[in-house]
């Protein structure tokens, strides 16, 4: 007889909605989400590192990898977000929430990069769009998008729901973050100093979701179903195919 699961809750996520994070760093996002779930058969989780360099930037990142498979999520690397919509273990999915928190394309020049150069932004600029462009393909026709971000300056200089907007994705609320909400979530650098917290400050989430979805009554925030999953068998990146 299969066994009954109540509904588990996290701030606005919950354990009946399909769930994809992408841009992991040490995976503590995900373990938060998954704990507060208890199992995360619902979850897939990214990382664009590989499992070398998971081990050899991140002290923890292949322990809670292992706790997540051991909770039933789907562990995927090096995915890039630009071609995510396109991998072979994600391109039949489809997703209520995807979540993306602090996008960051890395430093132009290493320790001596500035947040506020020109070229950083667009890159980051650069970043996100791909992400939304890619993740937009991916959402349930109810489903949201959700990128939580600093938003002081030079970070407010990034004008993510412009973004958004480019790619046909509609602003539905943005709501502030705090670390409070998610224990055991500890946010990394993930840059030349990855295994280094820095500090969150003023953060916003945004949600987005596709333009035709939006009705006079709001949104349909209804939870869609599971989809079948065959021939997964644990961290996947191209070094294992």
């Amino acid at each position: 007889m299969e066994a009954f699961s109540f509904e588990r809750q996290i701030k606005h996520y919950n354990s009946y909605q399909k769930i994809l994070l992408v841009g992991e760093g040490d995976f503590s996002f995900a373990v938060c989400l998954a704990r507060a779930f208890d199992l995360a058969v619902n979850m897939f989780v990214t990382s664009l590192d590989s499992r070398e360099s998971l081990m050899l930037n991140y002290s923890k990142a292949m322990s809670k990898v292992m706790e997540l498979e051991a909770r039933g999520c789907k562990v995927l690397l090096e995915v890039d977000v630009h071609s995510m919509s396109q991998h072979p273990f994600l391109i039949s999915e489809r997703f209520d929430r995807i979540i993306y928190n602090f996008p960051h394309v890395g430093y132009l020049h290493g320790p001596f990069s500035a947040e506020c150069n020109g070229f950083q932004n667009r890159f980051h600029q650069d970043l996100i769009r791909g992400f939304l462009q890619n993740a937009s393909q991916i959402l349930t026709a109810i489903g949201e998008i959700h990128v939580t971000h600093k938003t002081t300056f030079p970070f407010s200089e990034q004008k993510i729901v412009e973004l958004a907007q480019e790619v046909g994705l509609y602003l539905v609320h943005e709501e502030h973050f705090s670390l409070l909400d998610y224990p055991a979530y500890e946010n990394k650098r993930g840059a030349w100093i990855c295994d280094q917290p820095f500090p969150v400050g003023m953060c916003i989430t945004f949600k987005f979701a596709k333009l035709h979805s939006y009705t006079t009554s709001g949104f349909n925030l209804g939870i869609t179903a599971p989809g079948p999953w065959s021939g997964y068998s644990g961290i996947i990146g191209p070094h294992m195919q």
